[in-house]
């Protein structure tokens, strides 16, 4: 297995910022991955860092629009059917609904950092036909300093870039903290303001 990622990481290299982006829109290896050989690359001085932020948000919301889309034209039915193909069970949809459901739009944002639902939270706000514009907002908030962080800390560890997982620890819970109390704070005025309306 580590044998295949090493293959595909090393032919996204080759394809510079786009590889970023592809890396993370077909998801085939997680995102913290794909971000921290990112930003190896960047210590090596291939990449400049800014230029792999900008490619690794495009690459980010682009995954997440298309299933947005994939629940806003296909549904449920469609999703349960096709998503083993792009690691999302039934089970993860069935959680991402009832977020979706209970919190509202604001969750897209929160569950962004979020393993279980990170990437299976798109499907209920296409199948509510959330407002696109709306969607892409919350998701780039999310995406943007989830892809700051891990390409920072694939440059600082440069060619031990591989244990990003475990190095990562101690930057993601406090991350994983603040999201859910920015949504929790999203969803308390959101309820604030229908009780007065």
């Amino acid at each position: 297995m580590k044998e295949f990622i090493f293959t595909i990481l090393d032919f996204l290299a080759q394809l510079g910022y786009l590889g970023i982006a592809l890396g993370l829109m077909i998801e085939i290896i997680p995102s913290e991955i794909v971000l921290g050989y990112g930003g190896y690359m960047i210590s090596q001085g291939h990449l400049n860092y800014f230029g792999a932020i900008i490619a690794g948000t495009i690459g980010g919301t682009l995954a997440q629009v298309f299933l947005y889309w994939a629940g806003y034209y296909g549904g449920r039915p469609f999703l349960e059917k096709y998503g083993k193909y792009v690691l999302i069970k039934k089970k993860h949809i069935d959680v991402a609904e009832l977020w979706f459901r209970r919190y509202g739009a604001g969750v897209i944002f929160t569950a962004r950092f979020i393993p279980v639902v990170r990437h299976a939270i798109s499907i209920p706000a296409g199948i509510a036909k959330m407002p696109i514009s709306k969607f892409i907002l919350y998701t780039v908030a999310a995406i943007v300093p989830w892809t700051v962080l891990f390409l920072y800390l694939g440059e600082v560890l440069g060619s031990n870039w591989a244990h990003i997982k475990e190095y990562a620890q101690p930057y993601v819970m406090p991350l994983i903290i603040a999201a859910v109390v920015i949504g929790a704070i999203y969803f308390l005025i959101q309820k604030t303001r229908k009780t007065t309306e």
